[in-house]
């Protein structure tokens, strides 16, 4: 069993993964360290729970539009342009809505 120093939001923590996957560790906590680097460009200054979960919230967000992309993929339908803009554009804004929560707490 390997262990894994990674770096999340300036903190290090020392993880353990199957020996050869140390770079895929890698590479998911920089997802991780990317989200909560943009959570904090829109001005979520909070602790260090929320902003995991705030991350963490953004990629279920993620893989849930993956999961529906995919599924619409495998039965011939696919999400049209607009549709997805206008999702993004509703994201972007809750996403604004929370770091605005997060500033006055």
């Amino acid at each position: 069993m390997a262990q894994v120093m990674i770096r999340i939001n300036g903190y290090s923590y020392a993880v353990s993964c199957e020996d050869g996957q140390e770079a895929h560790l890698a590479e998911m906590a920089s997802e991780i360290d990317k989200r909560i680097t943009s959570i904090k460009a829109i001005g979520g200054q909070s602790g260090e729970a929320r902003l995991l979960v705030l991350a963490g919230l953004l990629l279920a967000d993620e893989l849930h539009d993956m999961k529906s992309d995919l599924a619409a993929a495998r039965t011939g339908k696919t999400t049209g342009s607009p549709e997805r803009s206008a999702r993004l554009r509703r994201i972007a804004a809750r996403a604004e809505e929370i770091a605005a929560d997060l500033a006055e707490h």
